[in-house]
Parts: C-alpha cells; sequence; structure tokens
C-alpha cells in the first residue's frame, strides 16, 4: 500500500528533475569545478552568513561522514559520539575503517551534552600515549530517534568543545526536517557560528543524491580527501544543479516542512488510537510502541516500516519515516488500517 520505512524511496522534487534537464546538454568542466558548482556554493555561503566558508559537494550521507572526519584528524585521534550516533551504528565501521576510532556515550534522547564528551575525556585523561586521543564531536541533527537541538543545547556543546580544543561536527542528512521543526530555533547562520562543520542533506529531503558540506574550520587538502575516498564526482555539476534548485526559494524548507507535517498527523492519529511513543520525535521520524501481532497484520496489508528495537516478547518500537512526497491520503489510509486492528 505504502512504504514509511525511509524518506528516499522517491526519486527527486519535479523542479530539480527539471533543473537536471535544463542543464542536461550544458557542457561544463569535471569534478564540481563547473560555474553552476559555484553558483550553488555561493547560494549556501549567502544563506549561513559564512562568505569564508568552505562549501564541498559529496554524493551520500556515509561518504560525507568519514571523508570529513578523516580529513580533519590525525591517525591517533577518535570520535565523540552518542551511542546512537550514525557513525556508530549505521555506517559498518566506515570510521574505523578510516583509522579513528568512535567513543560513545549513552544517550537517552540521541543528543549529545557537555556531560557526555566530560565523560569521554575522563575517561581518557590518564592514558597519554597508549590510547586514542579524543578530537572531534560528531552530532545529528535531526538525531537518528528523531529528537533536535535547541541553540542553547547547541551552544553549550559549543563551549565545551572550544574549553577541551574539540571539533564540532554536525551530520544534517536530514537537516530540514530538524530546522523546520517547532522544536528547534536553530538557523542555517548559527550552524555556521556554533560548528566547524555541518552538512545540508539532499538525498533525504528532494534530491536524487547529494550531500553539501559546509566548513568553517581550515581544511586546505579537502578535495584531495574526497578524491581519495571516491567522493570527487566527475559530472560534479549534478550536485551543484540539485542545491541550487532545492536552495532556490525555500523549496528545501518547505519540502521538509511538508514531511513534518505528515509525520504530525501520523502521530498524532497513533496516540488517538492509544499507542505510546518511548521518545517524542518532533521531525519526520515517528517511534510508536506496538504489539508485535499488529505490526506484522499491519504490514500484511502492505504497508512497510521498521522495527527499531524490541521491549519484550510481545512488543516493540517502531519507526515510521515520512518525506516530501508523502501524501496525506497515505497517512490516513494507514491509520485507518491500523484502525481496523484494534
Amino acid at each position: 500500500m505504502y512504504s514509511f520505512q525511509n524518506d528516499y524511496s522517491e526519486g527527486a522534487h519535479p523542479r530539480v528533475l527539471q533543473a537536471l534537464t535544463d542543464t542536461n546538454l550544458i557542457q561544463t568542466c569535471g569534478y564540481g569545478l563547473d560555474p553552476i558548482c559555484e553558483e550553488a556554493r555561493n547560494l549556501i555561503r549567502t544563506l549561513c552568513a559564512a562568505p569564508e566558508s568552505e562549501v564541498h559537494f559529496l554524493v551520500g550521507g556515509t561518504q560525507t561522514n568519514l571523508t570529513v572526519i578523516a580529513s580533519l584528524l590525525q591517525p591517533y585521534e577518535a570520535v565523540i559520539a552518542a551511542h546512537t550516533g550514525h557513525v556508530n551504528c549505521h555506517e559498518t565501521g566506515a570510521i574505523e575503517a578510516t583509522g579513528h576510532k568512535v567513543c560513545t556515550a549513552d544517550s537517552p534522547d540521541g543528543k549529545v551534552t557537555p556531560a557526555m564528551v566530560e565523560s569521554v575525556l575522563a575517561l581518557h585523561a590518564g592514558g597519554g600515549e597508549h590510547m586514542v586521543f579524543p578530537k572531534l564531536v560528531y552530532i545529528s541533527d535531526t538525531t537518528e530517534i528523531g529528537t533536535v537541538y535547541t541553540k542553547a543545547e547547541l551552544t553549550a556543546l559549543r563551549r565545551c568543545c572550544d574549553e577541551h580544543g574539540l571539533l564540532l561536527f554536525m551530520d544534517g542528512a536530514r537537516l530540514g526536517s530538524a530546522l523546520t521543526s517547532p522544536a528547534s530555533d536553530l538557523t542555517l547562520p548559527d550552524l555556521a557560528a556554533l560548528t566547524d562543520v555541518f552538512t545540508i542533506g539532499g538525498t533525504k529531503n528532494g534530491a536524487l543524491f547529494g550531500e553539501a558540506v559546509i566548513m568553517t574550520v581550515p581544511c586546505s587538502h579537502f578535495r584531495w580527501h574526497m578524491k581519495q575516498r571516491g567522493g570527487m564526482l566527475a559530472k560534479g555539476r549534478l550536485l551543484g544543479v540539485q542545491f541550487r534548485a532545492l536552495l532556490t526559494d525555500h523549496l528545501y524548507f518547505d519540502l521538509a516542512r511538508h514531511a513534518n507535517e505528515m509525520a504530525f498527523r501520523l502521530r498524532d492519529g497513533f496516540a488517538a488510537l492509544g499507542y505510546k511513543f518511548p521518545v517524542l520525535s518532533p521531525s519526520n521520524q515517528q517511534f510508536p510502541v506496538m504489539n508485535i501481532q499488529t505490526a506484522e497484520k499491519l504490514a500484511s496489508m502492505g504497508y512497510e516500516f521498521q522495527m527499531d528495537h524490541p521491549l519484550d516478547a510481545d512488543t516493540a518500537v517502531y519507526r515510521f519515516v515520512t518525506s516530501w512526497a508523502t501524501p496525506e491520503s497515505a497517512v490516513d489510509d494507514l491509520l485507518s488500517a491500523l484502525s481496523q486492528l484494534q
């Protein structure tokens, strides 16, 4: 009937496809050095109020995370992340494969706090050269469980990083959903001011593929790292075309706002039927607790979604994700089907 498994099942927004069609036969140089990519970079710098920042385009999220982290750290330096962080749970050891250990701390809401950073640093305080040296704090917005950072939280984390000489990296694979969430008071200029590097995710918000990296910390050889890690697309202008289209006339944020609205419609419908949520997510990922048999029946009716984790033999937390393309009718049909299983 409909898939709520993720927010990248569809292709791309029609305006993105039209932009690709309109520029299809234009000849440009490769590897992101073309005028379209430069126009997209300047647009991003303007939106972020960060005229001196470096902007790079890569294809996918994991590739972006490992390239950013490998480029900024010495071989003996490590990453601090929440235990639920994407680099820890969903990237097949990609960060460790580059030689950088991911040091985690438990997080009930998916967010990293100064106290968590302090706890990891304390564990490594007396190890000297016999232990890795934590150097970079990795966070994501939204988090893996749909929560979002506030400006106060990010400011406190920035202050902690400055105190300990740490870099702060925000993975923005779902940044559109985060910034348009009613629980967020952050803006793109805030992110440029409070992080050393962050990304604007296109793959999960209307692009065919693509992530934009915004760096306010110097990294003079980042393009060398991109090339070595397979992140330098020969037809790089395809990334510039998409981001130029997404970031023109607020399309990127309009799409993310729609995804959130559909998620809230889904959440409210689940709640009206008596379902509980262990973590309240103000974004496009929702995590209701369901009876496993009920979930299996719902799946047998053609709806796709994922089990996040079991709670006991009979119940589990499930993940439902809405996208820029999710129609209201799909949400309403799922809720109607669920009500029949009550």
